[in-house]
């Protein structure tokens, strides 16, 4: 098989070039961003044992995984606007769904890989199919690559998929503003002993805070507001005190603990509207190219997205594998099991959002708090969604 051309240097992404390397295949990945910290790589993300930590062994990098870790952040919590715990389940060490740093993660992956395999600051202008049937990329800097293989792993604005879908993302009418707390034990520890050692969601009608404990002694704050774009449009996020100000109006009432989470940021509040794709997207075969992750399932943040975006990878190269000299033997194999695979996830996550869409606080916390009660280790919220 000739060099796979990857879009992406994502998790998916490296993972798919980490597995192909293990069985002896070339790749290249081609990435927008011009080093690997040239941002920052989002928080935390738990890696399910039924698919992201499937990938990890795929990738033949378990033991190393296992070293990024953070004992205790499995710790499950819901409060009530007046910050009131009404659900705490510990991180007893047991639990399927372990905690990470995503830049941790992704730097594991690129040290595996072979020198120069990632290729940076190569934005992805277009893509097209070429007369012999082939696929081409042009890049921002006006160079170009051909592929005998062609697997966008660029997201949810992915330039690969127009040459498989007229599917473009739409907006979920949710957004999440993201804000963090440093030294917060310290300099906030009524609002550090609110959290908790894990995830703690504090969840309103059509709103919520959700935070998380990060390494060290930092949270993440995702503040939820199911709202038009039209709404956030008129909040200036270039003035951080005013937008947090403004954010922090729709909560009026809430425990100045968990109110404190977004008027007293220590970064910026950063606007995140969530996209979505069909919940049932897919296409049909076009030879020598296909998507993984967000760029194939784009879903409203569910805990699932990157763990999806891994295991859509690992089995794509596993596929690739198994099939020397017939890619699209392998493509429509990844294919047929990646689709329902990822509509199922998407509808029950769907279904999850509308058994608490316009629902009392007391409502919303009586349901949580009974789907995150029988959770078993091993099985994701949305298998209890109905």
């Amino acid at each position: 098989m000739n060099t796979v051309t990857i879009i992406g240097a994502g998790l998916g992404g490296l993972i798919l070039a980490r597995v192909l390397h293990v069985h002896g295949i070339p790749a290249t990945v081609y990435e927008a961003e011009d080093s690997p910290s040239s941002r920052a790589q989002g928080g935390m993300l738990d890696i399910h044992d039924y698919n992201g930590q499937i990938a990890i062994e795929a990738a033949e990098l378990s033991d190393e995984f296992r070293g990024l870790i953070l004992d205790g952040r499995q710790q499950t919590r819901f409060l009530d606007r007046e910050g009131t715990v009404l659900f705490d389940k510990a991180d007893d060490g047991t639990g399927g769904r372990p905690e990470v740093q995503r830049g941790e993660l992704r730097q594991l992956l690129l040290d595996s890989l072979p020198a120069g395999t990632v290729r940076w600051g190569h934005k992805v202008l277009e893509a097209r199919t070429r007369e012999d049937g082939r696929h081409e990329a042009t890049f921002t800097d006006g160079s170009v690559v051909v592929s005998d293989l062609l697997v966008g792993a660029d997201g949810a604005w992915s330039r690969v998929r127009p040459l498989l879908s007229s599917a473009v993302p739409v907006y979920s009418g949710t957004a999440m503003v993201e804000t963090y707390l440093y030294e917060a034990d310290t300099r906030h520890p009524a609002t550090a002993k609110a959290v908790g050692g894990g995830s703690m969601g504090a969840i309103g009608q059509d709103k919520g805070i959700m935070a998380h404990r990060e390494s060290g002694d930092t949270i993440h704050t995702y503040v939820s507001l199911t709202r038009p774009l039209d709404w956030f449009a008129a909040v200036d996020f270039t003035d951080p005190a005013g937008a947090a100000a403004h954010v922090a109006q729709e909560f009026t009432g809430w425990a100045p603990e968990l109110t404190a989470l977004i008027t007293d940021g220590d970064t910026p509040p950063v606007l995140r509207p969530h996209y979505v794709l069909p919940l049932e997207h897919c296409w049909d075969r076009v030879p020598g190219v296909t998507l993984i992750g967000d760029a194939a399932h784009l879903m409203p943040p569910n805990g699932e997205g990157a763990n999806l975006a891994m295991l859509d990878a690992a089995e794509l190269a596993q596929a690739l594998a198994a099939h020397p000299g017939d890619v699209e033997a392998a493509l429509s194999e990844y294919e047929q099991a990646m689709f329902p695979r990822s509509a199922r996830i998407a509808i029950s996550s769907a279904e999850f959002e509308e058994a608490t869409a316009g629902q009392t606080e007391e409502a919303t916390a009586e349901h949580l708090i009974k789907v995150f009660s029988e959770l078993t280790p091993g099985e994701s919220p949305f298998d209890h969604s109905h």
